[in-house]
């Protein structure tokens, strides 16, 4: 677990949690959105607002770093209440909330708006991390598009591995789009991935690696996410489009991040970002 402070200047100051989910809200456009959860404020803790620490998951363990780092309001991309999930609270859910309310902290998320945001968004924020140029939406007729289309410097696979790697601390797994079928699973390192130069990419961070197919209709040499499954093995190497699977967490650090940091310049308040380590 890591925290990264983002420095205020000193300040007694207070704010209400609605206050600051109506900025969020407006800064992210968050009811143009159809999503999986409700975005904005999912727990009322019931206090004024002076400490806030933001995170990717609204796990456990970033709750009790909350509670150990006097904060009143959690902020994360991945909160409460998704869609088929069982409404009871109780296990695992029930010990979340309950450790919150009894804390006073309030917690806010949000999904697919900040996903989707231009300039603070986990896919334009992990863009500028990788050197890559935006140029529009994966899906063009998408208002508020979750996956974009970028350009980057031609370079080889490796070249953007070890990119990736520097960016977010770990090393992608990468599917070679040029894969000899013939040569009884050659590994994919060795199967012209060198020759092949990347400079269209499509990206979208988290679980959306089924994305992979309009990569490859919008022209994409490569496509970037955070998570694999078993067929985006198959898609990459039948569609002959590289793929890099990143991490569901490491690819979302990004955007809360850099919300919080909008947060502290707005209001004034501390802020820090806690992360909770995720190998996924």
């Amino acid at each position: 677990m890591t925290a990264k402070d983002i420095l205020t200047k000193p300040s007694n100051t207070a704010i209400t949690v609605q206050a600051l989910t109506q900025f969020c809200d407006d800064y992210l456009s968050a009811d143009a959105f159809k999503d999986y959860a409700p975005n904005g404020l999912q727990i009322d803790g019931g206090k004024p607002i002076k400490r806030i620490v933001t995170g990717v998951t609204a796990c456990e363990a970033l709750i009790d770093a909350a509670i150990a780092d006097n904060a009143d309001v959690i902020m994360v991309h991945h909160g409460y209440f998704w869609k088929g999930e069982p409404e009871p609270i109780t296990g695992m859910k029930g010990r979340r909330i309950r450790k919150l309310m009894q804390h006073g902290i309030s917690m806010i998320g949000y999904h697919l708006p900040l996903d989707a945001h231009p300039v603070i968004g986990n896919n334009a924020t992990l863009a500028e991390m990788l050197g890559i140029t935006i140029t529009g939406a994966l899906y063009p007729h998408e208002s508020h598009p979750v996956g974009n289309v970028a350009v980057c410097t031609p370079q080889t696979a490796e070249t953007l591995i070890h990119t990736i790697t520097q960016a977010l601390g770990r090393v992608p797994l990468h599917i070679s789009g040029n894969y000899d079928y013939s040569t009884n699973h050659q590994s994919e390192q060795t199967t012209g991935t060198a020759a092949k130069m990347i400079e269209r990419v499509g990206i979208c961070t988290g679980g959306a690696q089924d994305m992979i197919e309009q990569a490859a209709a919008m022209g994409c040499d490569a496509y970037i996410s955070g998570e694999i499954s078993e067929r985006t093995t198959h898609s990459a190497r039948e569609l002959g489009i590289d793929y890099f699977a990143c991490g569901h967490h490491a690819t979302e650090r990004g955007g809360i991040q850099a919300l919080g940091a909008l947060v502290a310049e707005q209001f004034g308040l501390p802020v820090t970002f806690i992360d909770i380590d995720n190998p996924a």
